[in-house]
């Protein structure tokens, strides 16, 4: 009897082993399968985005810029942009409160020109616009190929909201100035460039303008533009020129810069999501873009200025519901995205990284901030309001002088003394 016993043992171990064999296989296959999965919806992924290009160029950051035919490009995509007969420039542009190129002629305040890494090594030519290589990388940071290139959802700063805790509940915090109770047609600012630093890869810091429409719910309408240091998104922490649309705060539609269809880009000479050089340093030379965003009473569409000549391109009208008419709230100013990850609040830093009690050459800034009316003329705003969720960790504060207009200092180290 003990022998047959024995013989019932081995036979049960044998099929542990055997079990366990296939078990493992099974996951081991399961898990390859799922790679395998993985790859290939990155391989298709990346086919619909980088388009074939005329000609190629190496920036010295290791971006790549494609220069893709103007009509092979990505927005048309978009199956209700298949016939779209490309608007080659506005119809309108909107009549300047400022002269273009007037800053203050102090010495102290002098602004330097600015430009984008890659014009290093080369231009498109007419007829093509310049697109930034996506690399297998950068899809496979985003958390699935479907999220890759959009924004998490509550991401604009909601300062009509007295409850500061429906605000931080996503990690984002603001410093912004607004302005609300109307109908806006367009906005402009000059935006100081800096080089912020991001504590962690999936954090990020931004400065921008949001043209905003509808409630704060799911129905929000938001284009916005500016610099941003995103590891996440682009791998590095260069400050980077960047774009972003949402016609349902931020759930489906929508992405930054050109990974999806949406923006229309006509300009030859600058690339959305390429590297911003240089940029400002701390009692150091001062660096700013001008962007304006307006929409061509003609025709309807959003249309984005970068500087004082480059038209970009435009958001075709039908890709909103309440930006269709106009926008009723309009923000500019910095954001950034606080993990918390060791239990202490970011130290990713807004702007220059600096309060904006330090001024020029120190803090960041914007300035001659104006609104687009009805009548597409650049104004100054009637009443520009400021908000921040944590003020001792960012900061802002606006003023008004001849030379600037209307403008605001904005920013912060976050994590110090005051800001746990």
């Amino acid at each position: 009897m003990g022998a047959v016993h024995f013989s019932k043992e081995r036979v049960f171990r044998g099929f542990l082993v055997w079990f366990c064999f296939w078990g493992l296989l099974s996951l081991t296959c399961a898990g390859r399968l799922s790679v395998s999965r993985q790859n290939f919806e990155v391989h298709k992924h990346l086919n619909r985005l980088n388009k074939p290009a005329i000609k190629s160029i190496q920036s010295p950051d290791g971006d790549i810029i494609d220069c893709v035919h103007i009509s092979k490009q990505p927005a048309f995509d978009h199956p209700y942009l298949k016939d779209h007969k490309i608007q080659m420039k506005p119809s309108y542009t909107p009549e300047s409160l400022f002269g273009e190129s007037k800053v203050s002629e102090k010495p102290k305040e002098r602004i330097n020109p600015i430009t984008q890494l890659w014009h290093q090594n080369g231009v498109c030519s007419e007829g093509t616009i310049p697109v930034r290589r996506t690399k297998k990388e950068d899809v496979l940071r985003a958390s699935s190929v479907k999220r890759y290139g959009k924004k998490k959802h509550r991401t604009v700063p909601q300062p009509r909201s007295a409850d500061p805790d429906l605000i931080n509940q996503s990690g984002h915090q603001h410093a912004i100035a607004y302005v609300e109770g109307g109908k806006f047609y367009g906005a402009k600012a000059t935006i100081n460039v800096w080089e912020p630093k991001v504590q962690n890869s999936n954090e990020f810091s931004l400065s921008q303008l949001w043209i905003l429409g509808g409630s704060f719910g799911q129905d929000l309408n938001s284009i916005e533009a500016g610099w941003q240091v995103s590891p996440d998104l682009y791998g590095d922490n260069n400050t980077r020129l960047f774009t972003y649309w949402t016609s349902d705060a931020y759930q489906a539609t929508g992405c930054y810069n050109l990974l999806c269809s949406g923006f229309i880009q006509i300009n030859s000479q600058i690339a959305m999501g390429a590297s911003i050089s240089p940029v400002s340093g701390f009692h150091n030379p001062q660096y700013d873009i001008s962007i304006t965003i307006w929409k061509d009473p003609k025709e309807g569409h959003w249309w984005m200025q970068f500087g004082d000549g480059y038209v970009l391109g435009y958001w075709p009208s039908f890709l909103f519901s309440y930006l269709a008419d106009s926008a009723s709230i309009v923000e500019w100013g910095g954001e950034v995205v606080n993990m918390e990850e060791d239990g202490h609040h970011t130290t990713t830093q807004m702007g220059s990284g600096q309060f904006p009690d330090e001024g020029f050459t120190k803090a960041s800034y914007f300035r001659n901030i104006q609104v687009v009316d009805s009548s597409n003329n650049l104004k100054e705003p009637k009443e520009l309001n400021t908000f921040t969720e944590k003020s001792n960790c960012y900061d802002v504060e606006i003023g008004k002088n001849d030379d600037w207009g209307h403008y605001f200092y904005y920013g912060g180290p976050g994590r110090n003394p005051n800001c746990q």
